[in-house]
């Protein structure tokens, strides 16, 4: 097994470029114990007050030492387009290895001196900026060795050192056979983490490229190699993980050719019309939100579909774990992979029939239904015994030396109605939650204060810095009743003046806001704001989603103190 590198914690500048060094001394080397814990150790040019060390040669092979103190080892890959060597060295002084991203000036580029030098200080500051960010997605930047840093080679233009974390390349791991689609979920769900945490703090990490992520002992890919191309975004990051959750699951890289070929692995199989091929066409198994989510990542722009964010991923592949440990008591669909020894399904004895990606959820069903339905019969079973046991508390009255009960008690008038079900009455809610369609759900435990009947507690969204939809479309809170019911007024508690609350039915607490109906749309008003439903239908779920957040300047956020819905009258 090779080994891997986690990525460098919020790998965002691109390197392209720079410099000749001087072989002039680098600054003197603070060991890394005494430095703060986030930041890196940044090397700024050569010092007249150190002793000179001797001129390194160019290029870069095994045994090339840096700066003094990092041995490169064995090259591991390369990404082109940022002129970049990944390589596994040592730390001499501290003794452990490293994860080196080394900068070329390769003979093909025709720039100048002076704009290669603009161009490797603009990159070193980017990569500065980068250096507090730590994620367990991502390897953690240790070092920066900027232009004109002692101890280089001359077409050497910079150096990014990580930490180095035991693993495999793709290559390496797909060359063993297909691997089960859960667990390639799995692998992605960390990076797509990382992604997300990265571009909330506005960088990027480059994970677009098959070399610079690998997959650890534990099976969680990694990005292991700092400097991303100048050019890329977040966009590209988006494409990266459904690049490297693609590849997992056929074999053979989405996106460029010749990164594929350098990373020692097949280009994606296309159709005629070159568009790429479904991972389920291409081997049995495949569920078919993973599908959906490789066709939303990696389609064209605009396509019908497309994920847009890291968040998106992160949560949908997250979905499709937790679907998969919640159904872990059926047998699995065949997935073309032989049952390993840990599994709780084994092959042996258990016929194969052909994939249904919707099998399993029809059975979840089937047995939710069966446990409601047994579940209302116990009810029942127990209220009848309740009733008669407590007819039995009345004080006994003889007859003929026996005892018989007395007559229970007249029951309460039964046609009385009830004031929570009544015509023009408060209609009763069975629950809340927040509903979020990208990224983490805002400030979701206090979402219940919304219904606590207490207008002195409420729920707000989280602070954004830009109004929406510049970084998601909206949020919302969804509300549930224990059956259909006709509402004829809404009533909104709120000091969030200026929000805009879309009023929409939705079929399931968890539908897609496409499947969602707009029933009407409101602006609030300070304090409290009546919101008319006359005229629409009977519904079960009801969203109110915030599609313009009260504030301004760079805090927007908008706070519910408290929601009441009323019946139609008869």
């Amino acid at each position: 097994m090779s080994e891997l590198a986690s990525p460098p914690s919020g790998a965002a500048a691109p390197w392209e470029g720079g410099a000749p060094t001087t072989d002039a001394a680098p600054t003197p080397f603070v060991p890394e114990q005494k430095r703060p814990e986030d930041a890196p150790t940044v090397r700024l040019g050569p010092s007249s007050e150190t002793p000179t060390v001797p001129a390194v040669p160019s290029s870069t092979i095994a045994g090339t030492e840096l700066a003094g103190r990092y041995r490169l080892r064995t090259r591991v890959g390369s990404d082109a387009a940022a002129g970049a060597e990944f390589w596994q060295a040592e730390d001499t002084i501290l003794r452990r290895d490293v994860g080196a991203t080394v900068l070329r000036r390769f003979t093909g580029e025709s720039i100048s001196e002076s704009e290669a030098a603009a161009r490797a200080d603009e990159i070193v500051a980017r990569a500065l900026r980068a250096g507090s960010f730590e994620h367990s997605g991502c390897a953690r930047l240790l070092d920066v060795l900027a232009p004109g840093t002692g101890g280089i080679p001359h077409d050497v233009l910079g150096v990014a050192v990580t930490e180095w974390v035991p693993g495999r390349s793709l290559a390496e791991v797909v060359a063993d056979g297909l691997i089960k689609p859960i667990a390639a979920a799995r692998a992605v769900a960390p990076l797509a983490a990382a992604a997300e945490e990265a571009h909330r703090h506005g960088l990027v990490l480059g994970c677009d490229h098959p070399q610079r992520v690998r997959i650890t002992p534990e099976g969680r890919a990694q990005l292991c190699f700092a400097l991303p191309r100048p050019n890329v975004t977040a966009a590209d990051d988006v494409r990266g993980l459904g690049a490297v959750l693609y590849t997992l699951l056929t074999s053979r890289w989405p996106l460029s050719s010749a990164d594929a070929a350098l990373a020692g692995l097949g280009a994606a199989e296309r159709s005629p019309g070159g568009s790429l091929v479904p991972p389920s066409e291409q081997r049995p198994g495949v569920p078919v939100e993973l599908d959906a989510l490789t066709r939303g990542t990696l389609g064209p722009a605009g396509a019908p579909g497309q994920v847009h964010t890291a968040a998106a991923v992160h949560r949908l592949l997250d979905e499709v774990v937790a679907e998969h440990d919640r159904m872990a008591l059926f047998p699995p669909a065949d997935d073309g992979v032989p049952s390993g020894p840990g599994d709780v399904w084994q092959d042996k004895g258990r016929p194969v029939t052909p994939s249904d990606p919707r099998r399993r959820r029809k059975l979840a069903t089937g047995l939710s239904a069966l446990a409601v339905a047994v579940l209302l019969v116990l009810g029942y079973i127990a209220v009848q015994l309740g009733s008669v046991f407590s007819e039995g508390d009345a004080p006994p009255i003889k007859v003929d030396g026996g005892s018989v009960s007395a007559p229970a008690a007249a029951p309460a008038d039964a046609t009385q109605p009830d004031p929570a079900a009544a015509p023009g009455g408060v209609a009763a809610v069975a629950g809340v939650q927040v509903y979020d369609t990208v990224g983490d759900r805002d400030n979701s435990t206090r979402v219940s204060r919304v219904i606590d009947g207490d207008p002195s507690s409420g729920w707000s969204t989280f602070s954004y810095k830009q109004q929406f939809p510049a970084l998601k479309p909206g949020v919302g809170v969804m509300v549930s009743f224990a059956s259909a019911v006709q509402l004829s007024e809404l009533t909104i508690e709120s000091p969030s003046a200026g929000t805009v609350i879309q009023v929409r039915s939705a079929p399931a607490p968890d539908a897609a806001f496409d499947e969602t109906v707009p029933i009407t749309e409101v602006t609030l008003r300070d304090h409290s704001t009546p919101v008319s439903l006359a005229g629409s239908q009977p519904v079960t779920h009801v969203l109110l989603w915030i599609s313009k957040l009260s504030g301004g300047g760079d805090a927007h956020s908008s706070e519910i103190d408290e929601v009441q819905f009323r019946r139609a009258g008869s």
